[in-house]
């Protein structure tokens, strides 16, 4: 399986709104643009809505068959390890492998030994084409990454190797990412962790790096937009120079998670894929089930009734909620808006606040992330949620329709 250029990873948390989703990469083929899509859903999630990753193949499948889509599209196995990826075997054929815990592990010194040995080639001023200054690579630096990474590839092969021994080899596409971690990967060392790859024979097709500034859930990007879009050309000028060094697959791509509602770089990344004619994988999750909660507020009586419960019982959960994701969100507790003060609003109040629109006076930033994570709270309601939801489907799929090919598919890859 080879990945096209442009994929664009679809989370439907509830599993209701495939064919709202697969409907925006429709429009965008319509104008010229083709972008594959990829249906994503983590462990983590499954567990938490009390589903099973053969739901999303089933919602992928139905959604195609029904809008006869006769595109590509996969089915990732988002952010697992060894531990659950048996799950996902039969119904996947994309897997993103997180060994973002590894990073930092006690490698094997051996194979530390044998690492710095094998590329203190690179040793000196190191010209990467693209990247207008030398690098300048110490030994002692190859041994300190080494040490860093090695663990956490040597991970990633070991459940590469479990997927390929059932499915076979070219029956799968594979992520490696390292996003979920403290500390953005520099240039040189994305050069050398992609050199740790080779070596483990993974055929990576694209590689999720930490990247500088926040990268909070379903809110805006946080940093230095002329610094990301540096580091953004460094990455590709790097992975470039990598595919052709250590021979690795010829359409690896870099993957940006996290990457819904990042208005501010949307801009600049379209420019820079643009600019270096290269490929692009997006992900993006917790928008969709946010588009719900706002149809919900929108559709007023019963769905607005949800929509508050939700909120409420999320807020006297606030600490079970956010922990999980402490290091995606940045949730301001004082300024999360009172029970008694929600309770009040309309459902366009609702909607508003919780609309990713800055110039709408009352949005709340703090309130998106805060609600982005307290789909837990929506699952334990069952059937009360779900049906609300297909209640109200023409609302809610327009909503989220729009928001993935207005918002997000346009500005990145298209204006």
């Amino acid at each position: 399986m080879i990945l096209e250029k442009y994929s664009f990873g679809v989370g439907d948390r509830f599993g209701r709104q495939g064919k709202a989703l697969l409907q925006a990469i429709i429009k965008a083929k319509e104008q010229g643009v083709n972008i594959t899509p990829v249906w994503n859903k983590s462990h983590r999630e499954h567990i938490t809505v009390n589903t099973v990753p053969a739901s999303v193949r089933a919602e992928a499948d139905e959604a195609a068959k029904a809008l006869d889509f006769n595109g590509s599209y996969y089915v990732d196995a988002d952010h697992i390890g060894m531990d659950n990826v048996s799950l996902f075997i039969d119904s996947s054929d994309f897997y993103t492998l997180d060994v973002g815990g590894f990073i930092g592990q006690v490698a094997n010194e051996n194979e530390v030994s044998a690492f710095k040995n094998k590329y203190k080639k690179y040793v000196g001023s190191l010209l990467i084409p693209g990247i207008d200054k030398n690098f300048e690579i110490r030994e002692e630096q190859v041994e300190a990454i080494a040490r860093k990474f090695l663990s956490a590839i040597k991970e990633a092969g070991r459940i590469y190797r479990h997927i390929e021994a059932v499915k076979g080899a070219d029956n799968f596409i594979t992520e490696v990412s390292m996003d979920e971690t403290n500390e953005p990967q520099t240039p040189v060392e994305i050069f050398f962790i992609l050199a740790a790859i080779s070596d483990e024979g993974i055929p990576v097709q694209t590689i999720a790096p930490k990247l500088t500034g926040r990268f909070n859930k379903g809110v805006d990007y946080v940093g230095n937009v002329d610094n990301f879009a540096k580091e953004i050309e460094q990455h590709l000028a790097v992975i470039d120079f990598a595919v052709r060094e250590f021979s690795l697959p010829g359409n690896l791509k870099l993957s940006l998670h996290s990457g819904s509602d990042k208005f501010s770089i949307y801009g600049t990344i379209n420019k820079i894929l643009m600019k270096f004619d290269a490929g692009l994988h997006i992900k993006t999750s917790g928008t969709t089930w946010l588009e719900e909660l706002a149809g919900l507020a929108i559709a007023d009586g019963d769905g607005l009734s949800i929509a508050k419960k939700i909120y409420t019982d999320a807020l006297l959960r606030f600490d079970e909620l956010c922990g999980p994701y402490a290091s995606v969100i940045d949730v301001d507790r004082s300024k999360l808006p009172s029970i008694e003060v929600v309770d009040r609003w309309s459902g366009a109040e609702f909607a508003g606040v919780l609309h990713h629109d800055k110039s709408y006076g009352k949005y709340n930033p703090n309130f998106r992330q805060f609600l982005h994570i307290a789909y837990k709270i929506a699952a334990e309601m069952g059937a009360d949620f779900l049906n609300a939801v297909v209640k109200n489907e023409e609302i809610i799929g327009q909503n989220v329709t729009d928001n993935i090919y207005e918002r997000h598919i346009k500005p990145i890859f298209m204006e």
